[in-house]
């Protein structure tokens, strides 16, 4: 089974404006799932969107470049990490999002976890573009 989900995205938007979204809990909330978050490292944040409640730690916060924090699904116990990238460019920023360790999940539930963070990440990376341009 694949381990690992990469999703990649290339903003028109400065690095300042992307680390801002996906770092700052208002901004979390608007494109994303309510969000209780600050980035820094040890911070125990949480998610929450309808019944399902996801929480961690930030294991890295390095301004405007790298961010990444354990993901556990409440319910699970399961620790997976999510860990973002992003790059200046020319035509403005590359973000990279890496979902590592979801094998972790025992049996057949790595598998139904793996397509629902797969489809989820994608719905991620696509409320960020639109929240971006808007």
């Amino acid at each position: 089974m694949k381990d690992e989900i990469i999703k990649e995205h290339q903003f028109t938007n400065s690095i300042e404006e992307v680390w801002s979204a996906i770092t700052i809990q208002e901004k979390i909330s608007a494109w994303f799932i309510q969000a209780d978050f600050k980035a820094e490292v040890g911070y125990e944040y949480t998610f929450r969107h309808e019944d399902t409640k996801i929480y961690g730690k930030v294991l890295t916060a390095n301004p405007v470049h790298e961010l990444a924090y354990t993901w556990i699904v409440g319910g699970t116990e399961v620790e997976t990490t999510v860990s973002w990238w992003l790059e200046k460019n020319e035509e403005g920023t590359k973000l990279r999002l890496e979902h590592t360790g979801i094998s972790k999940y025992p049996g057949e539930t790595a598998i139904a976890m793996f397509n629902s963070f797969q489809d989820g990440w994608q719905g991620c990376i696509d409320g960020l573009a639109k929240y971006m341009t808007a």
